[in-house]
């Protein structure tokens, strides 16, 4: 059979076919270009953001502060893990169960409640027909949530966050402060050391493939390596709790308003155990008068009374207004400016020494003896022992003395009268024990603090000298006296030379003096090779017969005792003048 071939006609396109097709061409092409343009130009940025976030993950470390430690590394303030577990019951899945299937409230909370000891029906309670987004419960332990992680179901959360906590409680909290709920420093060297205490690690981001693996990267050894070093104390916690337990025991005897111990290394100004009483739990802050945060050893002045008479003599020494050997008239009372000064038993002792002057606690032989220097050479030399400045130390802000101003001090009589008996002037209990650190280390100024760090600053600056070592020592001697022989008698330990002075002033309120006291004691041993000092402030004691001798002295007693113990301070014992070792 024949076969014909199927010829087609080709016809012209249509013009308005083909200028259709052109025009929608081209307009997708102006699209598309216009397209690339945003995402390559207006957009790059915001994906490139993306990118980053997909292909990494920024690692940052869960602690968030330093753990606080005394000096033999024993914990003080440490940030303790927990967890906050939350629920989502339209997730709630077993482990080997379908993938569309839901386990009911009932279920979950079984298992929950056999972990987390609490009855089941208290977590029902919990859900309130919410079916995500739940908190069941916060401060879960690390051990429990563990397990809950090895239930494996599909719908609970845990969040792991940090919670500071002091298990010394109330041992420390006057000094090291507490950190509030939001982990905000709120007291203390929590708050003053806020920048040394926080933990400030470097973000690092993990590069990743595709399917999420951890792609190498150019990460240098320790990137990812968190930052655990401790702040350390110089603080020993067994001498610490010795100084609380003598002195609150004190403080509530005499049902006083509060008190204040401290016992300091008087040629590195170290400070081996501060403590104040009452004090708080910082566990449990909230409720507390915040009254109770203050560092009022630093913050509050006080006059300090005959614990400054020491400070006087040392003056009177340098300036070579009176000489080792001499004596004084004491007729109970002397006449300045129109004023009456007396003793505090408003009695006579007669012709004194020096010694005898701190023994008896003399105001009227200490106003003689400083009417013998110049008030201007006085003046300044208050003005050079710091006594109006703000007091350098790692600890809360210190708050500057009160000192008269030099005019006033140099034309009214008064005011230099009663200075020498250290009345008319105030300064803190920290300030106070600075500079009898000075009287012991042979005339050194030394800045109290609290932190191993510390000395890494003070050392930069050369030491101040305020007395000569002759001075000190004269002066040391006879506050030991005031311990073999006065009113300190009741710190005398056998076989230690310790030296000190007792102090009893009135609280001034609107220029007048009441009948409000403060009582204080300050020693230092031992006189042989002197290393510490040691304050004991009680202020307000209410009960009759309230002086430094019976209220502050039985503390610094107590105190000095563990401070043997814990030292190994070895004994001495007086043979003739000789000082020599006790077998």
């Amino acid at each position: 059979m024949k076969k014909y071939k199927k010829i087609f006609r080709l016809l012209p396109l249509d013009q308005r076919r083909f200028k259709f097709l052109y025009i929608f061409s081209i307009l997708l092409i102006f699209c598309l270009f216009g397209r690339l343009v945003k995402l390559q130009v207006f957009n790059a940025s915001d994906l490139q953001r993306k990118a980053r976030l997909i292909q990494s993950s920024k690692t940052n470390a869960l602690k968030k502060r330093r753990a606080i430690v005394d000096r033999n590394n024993r914990l003080i303030a440490y940030d303790k893990p927990f967890y906050k577990l939350w629920a989502h019951p339209k997730y709630f899945n077993f482990p080997g169960d379908s993938i569309n299937r839901v386990r009911s409230i009932e279920e979950v909370t079984e298992k929950l409640s056999t972990i987390l000891d609490i009855h089941d029906e208290i977590l029902l309670r919990k859900f309130n027909n919410k079916m995500s987004g739940i908190k069941l419960l916060d401060k879960i332990s690390e051990e429990n949530a563990e397990k809950i992680k090895n239930l494996q179901i599909s719908g609970l959360d845990l969040f792991k966050y940090s919670q500071r906590y002091y298990p010394q409680r109330e041992l420390y909290s006057n000094l090291v402060g507490f950190v509030n709920d939001e982990n905000k420093a709120s007291a203390g060297l929590e708050l003053y050391l806020d920048n040394q205490i926080k933990v400030f690690n470097k973000s690092n981001l993990i590069k990743r493939g595709g399917d999420g693996t951890p792609l190498p990267d150019n990460s240098a050894p320790g990137d990812f390596i968190s930052d655990y070093k401790s702040l350390g104390l110089t603080i020993d916690s067994k001498l610490q709790k010795a100084s609380f337990n003598a002195l609150s025991k004190q403080v509530t005897k005499w049902k006083a308003k509060k008190g204040f111990a401290i016992v300091m290394d008087v040629n590195n100004g170290q400070i081996l155990s501060l403590v104040t009483f009452p004090s708080y739990d910082p566990n449990k802050f909230w409720q507390y008068n915040s009254e109770l945060f203050r560092g009022w050893y630093s913050q509050d002045l006080f006059e300090p009374g005959s614990t400054f008479k020491p400070i006087n003599l040392a003056l009177a020494l340098e300036e070579k207004v009176i000489q080792k050997d001499g004596v004084v008239e004491d007729i109970g009372e002397i006449n300045v400016g129109g004023w009456t000064l007396s003793n505090w038993d408003k009695k006579g002792n007669g012709y004194i020494d020096y010694p005898k002057v701190l023994q008896v606690s003399s105001n009227v032989g200490m106003v003689k003896i400083m009417q013998n220097l110049d008030p201007k050479i006085y003046w300044d030399w208050l003005k050079n022992l710091g006594i109006n400045k703000n007091l350098e130390t790692d600890l809360f802000e210190s708050t500057a003395g009160q000192l008269k101003r030099k005019d006033l001090f140099v034309n009214q009589s008064i005011e230099p009268a009663v200075t020498s008996f250290g009345k008319g002037f105030s300064i803190s209990p920290l300030k106070l024990v600075q500079l009898h650190a000075a009287l012991a280390n042979g005339g050194f100024e030394v800045t109290p603090h609290v932190t191993s760090t510390f000395k890494e600053r003070v050392n930069k600056n050369p030491k101040k000298q305020f007395f000569s070592d002759e001075v000190s020592k004269t002066v040391l001697e006879w506050m030991e006296s005031v311990v073999d022989k006065g009113s300190g008698s009741g710190v005398r330990i056998e076989g230690y030379r310790i030296a000190g002075k007792t102090g009893t002033s009135q609280k001034a309120l609107n220029g007048s003096y009441t009948s409000k006291k403060v009582c204080s004691f300050v020693a230092t041993l031992p006189v042989n090779d002197p290393k510490y000092a040691v304050l004991v402030v009680v202020d307000e004691p209410s009960k009759s017969f309230a002086y430094g001798s019976t209220v502050a002295v039985p503390v610094a007693k107590e105190i000095i005792e563990s401070l043997i113990v814990i030292e190994k301070i070895p004994p001495k014992i007086k043979d003739h003048g000789m000082i020599v070792k006790k077998p």
